[in-house]
């Protein structure tokens, strides 16, 4: 049976918080990956920012931007094209990327993401995350507090 999720929720993690938002061709699995992003990097990140512009033909689902104007942190929940993915390793080199998946094999995403990264040099790792279907119920509690770390997931980096 696939996650519920509000139209709206607050959540929580590492003393911060964010209202989480579910348009309306949403998927709540969607919503869910970026929360779990958010609240995964965030000790590492801690000014990430969830569904923020930043002035790029993409969008990244959660993001932290540097002191120079690029982007230091990049999350991407659910579906990611091999245009984009391409794209974002060549230009952002620096970058810290992560792309999460909902119940799915994560070999298919690790050869597209091995062949873009092919005889690019990287000063910043390339990670992909497999959240399981009971996600939502493992990690996040009633009051909205996400919990969760590497060694819960499904964990690939590059």
């Amino acid at each position: 049976m696939p996650p519920t999720f509000p139209r709206k929720r607050l959540l929580r993690a590492h003393g911060k918080s964010v209202v989480f938002a579910r348009g309306s061709i949403e998927s709540a699995e969607h919503v869910l990956m970026k929360a779990f992003i958010w609240a995964l990097y965030l000790p590492d990140y801690p000014d990430l920012y969830v569904e923020t512009r930043i002035g790029d033909k993409y969008k990244p689902d959660v993001v932290q931007m540097g002191a120079d104007g690029k982007p230091i942190f990049w999350g991407e929940s659910g579906q990611v094209s091999v245009k984009k993915i391409e794209s974002l390793v060549r230009r952002f080199p620096a970058t810290h990327f992560v792309i999460a998946k909902w119940g799915m094999k994560l070999d298919p995403v690790a050869e597209i993401v091995a062949e873009a990264l092919d005889g690019r040099e990287r000063r910043a790792p390339f990670d992909l995350i497999r959240f399981a279907p009971d996600s939502a119920d493992r990690f996040i509690d009633a009051d909205g507090n996400v919990t969760l770390t590497h060694a819960d997931l499904e964990w690939r980096r590059f």
